[in-house]
């Protein structure tokens, strides 16, 4: 398999960019890397070329840029030119740290939709405090492509969540949540009950009703769909939340005196495991599923660790073949459709 990487991409760019594939290099031994970026920053930076093919870039994307124009006027910047070898086949997937909007617009109009879906959704993956869940980490989407949806969208969402659930992380009939502002069926505005009657009204989805923001890292759902919009703010607070938490903690820790240092210590191992469950580095990117191959985001910030991660994650989705499955999927629901509205004629 070979992945199109973009160097340039992301904050730290692109030292970690290349640390991190070296890394997945060294691990997965069927795994080629094509880095689309400038060669003058990117070479130095190599240890072991073994697998590693530069494709030489002149322009670059910047994290401020308005991404459908940056995409239309920057045609050999790295993030269209990787995005491009996905669309022509040169590549089987694509991977970016870089401007989230550019690469969900190169995702959307290079790399392109799969027939039947009508917006892909972009698919985080979080972690579960709560040891007694069922699974360790939840599906969520859509966590931004979209700011605004129809009910259709929200249902196909599903679908696409349920595939990575059970494709990625072995979950079988995965447990479909709707986010909401209360438990109860009839509560929302008008769009999410009627995605409520939408979701329970699919008989093959494992639908168990409304979600609140609060039980959002519960486990009390495998995957939970939304519109982009309140996703992505009920996500960002959850965030933020946790920041929070972490720096009283450590100004709890620093001005404690000696009983809270020796009380760190003591405890070190438990925070450093809760701080490895609960990090974005160890579940990988945000995929924008619904494209015909897979397209990957992972945070701006990112280190090695976190575009190792990533990496393999792209691995699992090309071995276990969950987007010719997807494809397969929605292929057969358009035709049961086409079959019905022929019928009905």
């Amino acid at each position: 398999m070979k992945i199109a990487v973009d160097a340039m991409g992301g904050d730290n760019a692109p030292q970690a960019i290349i640390e991190g594939v070296e890394q997945a290099r060294d691990r997965f031994d069927d795994i080629d890397f094509d880095l689309y970026g400038d060669p003058a920053k990117v070479k130095p930076l190599i240890k072991n070329q073994d697998r590693l093919k530069i494709v030489p870039t002149t322009q670059e994307i910047s994290m401020g840029e308005e991404p459908v124009k940056a995409i239309r006027h920057k045609k050999d910047s790295s993030i269209v030119r990787a995005a491009q070898a996905v669309k022509n086949g040169d590549a089987d997937a694509f991977f970016s740290a870089g401007n989230t909007g550019a690469v969900l617009a190169a995702g959307i109009f290079i790399v392109g939709r799969i027939k039947g879906i009508s917006r892909p959704g972009l698919t985080s993956v979080l972690p579960v405090a709560n040891p007694n869940a069922t699974s360790q980490q939840m599906v969520y989407l859509d966590s931004g492509a979209n700011a605004e949806s129809k009910e259709k969208n929200l249902v196909q969402f599903a679908y696409l969540g349920r595939f990575y659930a059970e494709r990625m992380f072995n979950v079988k009939n995965p447990r479909i949540g709707l986010l909401n502002n209360g438990a109860e069926e009839d509560k929302g505005d008008t769009l999410h009950k009627a995605v409520w009657q939408d979701l329970h009204n699919e008989k093959d989805l494992n639908f168990v009703g409304n979600i609140e923001s609060g039980d959002l890292l519960n486990g009390k759902v495998d995957v939970l769909v939304s519109d982009g919009w309140t996703a992505n703010a009920a996500l960002k607070a959850t965030e933020g939340t946790a920041k929070v938490l972490m720096n009283l903690i450590r100004h709890g820790i620093e001005n404690g005196g000696l009983r809270a240092k020796l009380a760190y210590l003591l405890l070190r191992p438990v925070l450093h495991q809760i701080g490895h469950s609960m990090s974005s580095s160890t579940y990988g990117g945000a995929v924008l599923l619904g494209l015909k191959a897979p397209v990957v985001k992972t945070h701006g910030a990112s280190d090695a660790k976190a575009v190792a991660s990533t990496i393999a994650q792209i691995h699992q989705m090309i071995d276990t073949k969950m987007i010719e499955q997807t494809v397969e999927f929605f292929s057969q629901q358009n035709q049961a459709k086409s079959i019905d509205n022929q019928e009905q004629n």
